[in-house]
């Protein structure tokens, strides 16, 4: 029984590793193509690109976004206990939801887009980018429920190949299309006299490819699925078990998990359009130049969050996959073992995030003059230098979101995201119109977003279901070892820059990084024998710590 439970335990990282590695992936696959999306479409383009995406970004949240979360869990529910001739009627029911729902929101985007960009965004030009972008709410509607039901059997596999395939599609459609309508939007800017039409349908054309992209993945998933369908239909066939749900009652279950996911994603996620809609607006109170606030929203869309947002794939992909897992285990087990996989889940995602914030810190400049080599990147590094901390809260508050919904609790994740959004606003607005802070302003907000979500979150769990994080060595020991990296890190870069410039300072400083702090983690204790085995690549990894003596018998 216990070592079925350990290969359950290391199946659930290795799956949650599977998803992780794939949005690291893809994050830097978004980091890369960025920078000649950004030397194209220019820091104005990337702010009307980035409206668009805030957008498009609440439409997901209605439709698309709680689909892989709810489908995988309903799905996993069932699987776990045999019964997936009810599975796959989940399947079918999210499916016929998503067509319906999607379709509705992608024509009022479509439609209503002058009116969203004119009215409520105050940046006209962004309607270009939102109108290419709004039947891509209907692919990535369809996309999720394939691939919720993939994760909700236990497969990361087809979730993971399909993100890659999305972003490369996406990557190099982005470019050409960006410099395609560039050229138009030049034409159009000759004749109307306003410079910023070649900015406004370069970042139009940097959204086809995600249209694409979310196309290509889709017939990616589309063909897996129906490979995979053989072997799932004579599983149906071996269904013994009487219970069989109606179609009436699956989608009444499927809307009253959909409901409080979309809610809590909805509040959790509706920061980004609040931000550039308060800050957009403030701006343009105070006699901020429409070019000028439109260029420091693409400082943040583009430069900021793309390095924010490699270290928060980890943790929305090792939430996907702790979602089926921790509902088997509530299914068939105690209340240990939740425990056990909660305390496993966020260690693991801690270990992640802490050493990333400081990476982000101590290397902000060289970082961004690494990868946007054509941009001065002064305000870009002050930001990212000011917002780093918030990985740490972001990771963590993400993960205990899942961890309540796979627990049953929908509406606690919507009422505390709800208390932080009330808190992240009123603290937006006094730091952007009493201190005048500028796009700074929203950059601490976003911290202090995450972090008072975390903290309600971990109220909530403790009071649900007793659990109270250990601290030793999920936060202090990761932070001792992140700091030892930081040191090391900064002594390498200044040493290399010396004679070899600070683009391959900033390289062999991230090459020294990563190994110190694996090292560091493993002397203080951070992490034992067992768990390094359980990881992916565990057994690999335990050998080349025995053989550099990096355990003492303690830790065994």
């Amino acid at each position: 029984m216990a070592e079925r439970r350990r290969k359950r335990d290391k199946n659930f990282l290795v799956q949650g590793s599977i998803l992780a590695f794939a949005g690291v992936i893809t994050k830097i696959i978004g980091a890369v193509y960025r920078i000649p999306l950004t030397n194209t479409v220019g820091t104005e383009g990337m702010g009307y690109y980035n409206v668009a995406f805030s957008i498009y970004t609440i439409a997901l949240m209605l439709t698309s976004y709680s689909l892989p979360l709810a489908v995988s869990k309903l799905v996993s529910a069932r699987v776990a206990i045999g019964q997936y001739r009810n599975a796959y009627k989940v399947f079918k029911c999210a499916l016929m939801f998503a067509i319906v729902a999607s379709g509705i929101v992608s024509l009022a985007i479509f439609f209503g887009a002058e009116f969203i960009a004119n009215t409520l965004m105050s940046m006209d030009l962004s309607v270009y980018a939102l109108r290419i972008l709004a039947p891509c709410i209907f692919v990535v509607a369809l996309l999720g429920v394939i691939r919720g039901f993939f994760q909700g059997n236990g497969s990361m596999m087809p979730t993971a190949f399909s993100q890659v395939i999305e972003q490369i599609v996406n990557a190099v459609a982005s470019i050409v299309g960006a410099y395609l309508l560039l050229q138009t939007g030049k034409e159009i800017a000759k004749t109307r006299g306003d410079d910023s039409y070649g900015p406004a349908f370069a970042a139009a054309g940097g959204t086809v490819g995600t249209i694409m992209g979310a196309f290509v993945a889709l017939l990616f998933v589309f063909v897996v699925f129906i490979a995979y369908y053989q072997l799932f239909r004579r599983k149906m066939r071996r269904d013994r078990s009487r219970k069989r749900e109606s179609y009436r009652k699956i989608y009444r279950i499927l809307l009253m998990t959909i409901a409080p996911v979309i809610l809590s994603a909805t509040v959790y996620n509706i920061s980004d359009f609040l931000d550039t809609a308060i800050f957009n607006n403030i701006m343009a109170a105070q006699g901020v130049s429409k070019t000028e606030y439109a260029s420091l929203m693409g400082i943040f869309g583009s430069q900021f969050n793309t390095l924010i947002n490699v270290p928060l794939s980890v943790a929305t992909a090792l939430a996907s996959s702790l979602i089926p897992s921790l509902v088997a285990t509530v299914q068939t087990g105690s209340r240990k073992q939740v425990h056990n996989k909660i305390d496993t889940a966020i260690r693991f995602n801690m270990m992640i995030a802490i050493p990333c914030a400081v990476g982000l810190t101590i290397l902000a400049k060289p970082l961004m003059d690494l990868l946007f080599y054509t941009e001065d990147n002064t305000t870009a590094a002050l930001m990212l230098q000011l917002g780093a901390i918030s990985v740490v809260f972001f990771c963590p508050s993400t993960l205990t979101n899942s961890v309540l919904q796979g627990l049953d609790d929908m509406m606690t994740p919507v009422k505390n995201s709800s208390i932080a959004l009330a808190v992240h606003v009123l603290s937006l607005l006094v730091m952007l119109v009493a201190f005048k802070w500028n796009i700074y302003a929203v950059v601490m907000s976003r911290t202090i977003f995450a972090a008072t979500v975390y903290m309600l979150n971990s109220h909530a769990l403790r009071e649900r279901i007793g659990y109270v994080q250990e601290r030793k060595r999920t936060f202090i020991l990761p932070t001792i070892a992140a700091g030892i990296m930081g040191a090391v890190a900064v002594i390498v870069h200044l040493l290399f820059e010396l004679f070899a410039g600070t683009r391959i300072a900033t390289v062999f400083a991230l090459l020294a990084a990563v190994p110190t702090y694996g090292i560091a983690l493993v002397l203080l204790g951070g992490v034992t024998e067992d768990e390094i085995e359980n990881m992916p690549k565990g057994a690999l990894l335990l050998s080349i710590c025995r053989k550099m003596h990096l355990f003492r018998d303690v830790y065994r």
